[in-house]
């Protein structure tokens, strides 16, 4: 950073709220950590998810609005990619190096205003270089979504341990969550209030306008995230309906408790069991975080109710890690019999040496190979989805 002055040439945005938990007292621990690092006047945003504000001046213009969403979005999709594909490369590193090199050449598009056709052209490149390398589906591996606190969830550091790249080393494929399904929620939230003060209160210009605003922004963010997903032909996780979590979560947890995430926790948990899209959920908080403890309440009965499901909540602190992950261990013990029984059912049904068709068939070797969505692991999803192969 030779002759760049980084207190007037940078400014850190992040998202903030009221409250004593630690989401409310970020900003003050940021400020004191830029201070002792010798930053003392460097610029701060605070976004605050609870009024769609920010405190300092940053004037949410619909520019800014949409640079914020792709710089997420992008995030998201890279990040999700990532973790499908890594497990099963077959040269260790090779997904981690193409994804750093799509990084710098987005950055360097975004820092120049983003064009979506130039962001477009980037991820048809990073697509290239991952048709490059070749991948090894015979690796029978449970698929582990990851859950909880939000920013216990989505950190990937000694916060949690490491959780997610730990996770990995054990033999699973990890499931993160992404930030963009977050907004989506707080959209959705926001749309679900405004109702509710029309259905009581009447229809007015101001509640009209917040209304359009909120559903024109979900709107906005999931045509961003599909339009980047489609590039990579609809490999990363979509989004799910947040209609559809409210209502999988509504025996178990009113909608209406926002705090924290809200009833996303419950509802995530139940559509990775009736959806098909893990074979366990670990639930990951910090050492006493109010809301994911009334969800942890409520997951009770949704074990009593799904018993097929794997499910763990686990709370980080200083001195857990130890525990914690043998914990996480001996679950993930059972979600590796259950993907590996998926597996070997499925490849009963045909005379074929499967593992031997999946490691000499280049086209099944491919990083966007057709998969089936009957099955949860992709060594399973990879065979049904491609049977023609398998003759």
């Amino acid at each position: 950073l030779e002759g760049v002055d980084v207190e007037k040439d940078f400014a850190f945005i992040t998202v903030g709220a009221c409250g004593p938990c630690r989401f409310g007292m970020y900003e003050t621990q940021y400020r004191k950590a830029l201070k002792e690092a010798g930053f003392k006047n460097f610029t701060l945003y605070i976004l605050d998810q609870s009024r769609f504000s920010s405190e300092g001046g940053v004037e949410l213009t619909p520019s800014l609005i949409f640079q914020l969403l792709k710089g997420i979005t992008i995030a998201d999709i890279l990040r999700d990619i990532s973790y499908q594909l890594r497990p099963y490369e077959t040269i260790r590193g090779s997904v981690d190096k193409a994804v750093e090199k799509a990084k710098k050449d987005i950055y360097n598009i975004l820092k120049k205003g983003g064009k979506l056709k130039e962001l477009i052209k980037a991820f048809k490149n990073f697509r290239k270089e991952l048709e490059t390398l070749e991948f090894d589906y015979s690796r029978v591996k449970p698929i582990v979504s990851v859950i909880g606190e939000f920013w216990a969830h989505t950190t990937e550091s000694y916060g949690n341990y490491h959780l997610h790249r730990w996770l990995e080393e054990e033999g699973a494929e990890v499931k993160p969550e992404p930030i963009t399904g977050w907004l989506d929620y707080q959209f959705f939230m926001e749309k679900e209030k405004t109702v509710l003060e029309i259905k009581s209160k009447g229809l007015s210009k101001d509640k009209l306008k917040r209304l359009t605003g909120v559903i024109a922004l979900s709107l906005l963010l999931r045509g961003i995230y599909n339009l980047f997903r489609r590039t990579l032909s609809y490999r990363p996780n979509p989004l799910p309906s947040q209609k559809l979590l409210k209502e999988l979560a509504k025996p178990y947890y009113n909608h209406f408790i926002v705090g924290g995430e809200g009833h996303l926790e419950v509802a995530k948990h139940i559509y990775n069991v009736v959806k098909k899209k893990a074979h366990m959920t670990l639930s990951v908080k910090p050492f006493g975080c109010m809301p994911s403890t009334q969800s942890d309440a409520a997951q009770v009965k949704v074990l009593e109710d799904f018993p097929q499901t794997i499910f763990l909540s686990v709370e980080t602190s200083a001195d857990a890690e130890v525990n914690v992950k043998s914990r996480i261990q001996m679950k993930l013990f059972e979600a590796k019999k259950v993907a590996q029984k998926e597996f070997e059912e499925l490849k009963s049904k045909y005379p074929q040496d499967v593992e031997k068709i999946l490691l000499k068939n280049k086209n099944l070797k491919k990083p966007f190979v057709k998969l089936s969505n009957n099955y949860i692991g992709i060594a399973a999803r990879v065979v049904a989805g491609n049977l023609s192969e398998l003759h």
